[in-house]
């Protein structure tokens, strides 16, 4: 017993974690969680590093990306058994994988790393295209709305949910999340060449489609249906009956999750 013990402890003592970073096109993908039916960015990569390490491999992503939803750079985090290092296991992961999802980089970190709990800050940006005539080019990472938008009021509007706040009133309608609270670093629209409009967000974290019913509610109040102090009204109501529509998945992206630096070090 002592024996097979102590084989167990020191199997496990081998195992190194990595983290990496990947970009996807989730236009093909049931979203980045493993699903019963379908393909999901965990699976694949589940499948991929099984292969590889020659067992289970279980992987925890940065963000729960939604059916649709694309990543300029997701991360996430796993651990081997088997020795290798970061530019290795880039080049065997891509070999691997469908040419829809690229993994970016990969580090060895301390063994504490979580790619979702150690996360300080995430991006994510949301593109319109408002004209009459959509680029077959940028259908699949856009929405098309076809009626004229105020940016001006949207970037108004934007502003006024940066800082703590309860976000209830843009959660998905049946989410579970014990806590609503989040704190949004910045909100804003960003240069984008006509009639592109850009619409960037910042925070500690995510309800799940919080990002997309923001969106929603910004493009009620350009088009006029809505003021611009309507969005603070939602947000303290806290019902999500009372905001905009759910935008399309397609027309968002995750663009970068930032952690502390110490982490690329091993701590070993």
């Amino acid at each position: 017993m002592r024996a097979r013990s102590a084989d167990r402890e020191a199997r496990f003592a081998s195992f190194v974690t990595f983290k990496i970073t990947l970009a996807y096109d989730g236009t093909a993908f049931v979203g980045w969680q493993r699903q019963a039916a379908g393909a999901s960015i965990q699976g694949l990569l589940e499948q991929a590093l099984a292969r590889f390490d020659q067992g289970e491999v279980i992987v925890f992503g940065a963000g729960r990306t939604d059916a649709g939803v694309h990543a300029l750079g997701q991360v996430a985090s796993f651990s081997l058994r088997r020795a290798t290092d970061g530019p290795s296991l880039v080049r065997c992961l891509n070999a691997s994988l469908p040419d829809t999802v690229r993994v970016l980089a990969a580090d060895i970190v301390a063994d504490r790393f979580h790619a979702r709990f150690s996360a300080r800050r995430k991006t994510y940006r949301y593109r319109l295209w408002n004209a009459d005539v959509l680029s077959p080019f940028e259908r699949p990472y856009v929405w098309h709305v076809h009626r004229p938008l105020d940016r001006d009021a949207m970037a108004a509007a934007a502003t006024l949910i940066e800082g703590r706040h309860d976000f209830a009133a843009f959660r998905a309608a049946g989410g579970k999340t014990l806590s609503t609270e989040r704190e949004v670093f910045s909100s804003r629209l960003v240069a984008g060449l006509v009639p592109l409009i850009v619409y960037e967000i910042s925070g500690s974290g995510f309800l799940r489609c919080m990002v997309r019913n923001v969106v929603g509610t910004l493009v009620e109040i350009g088009r006029g249906r809505r003021p611009i102090e309507w969005m603070s009204e939602v947000l303290a109501g806290g019902d999500r009956r009372q905001a905009g529509p759910t935008a399309p998945a397609r027309g968002l992206v995750l663009v970068s999750v930032e952690y502390d630096a110490g982490w690329l070090a091993p701590g070993r």
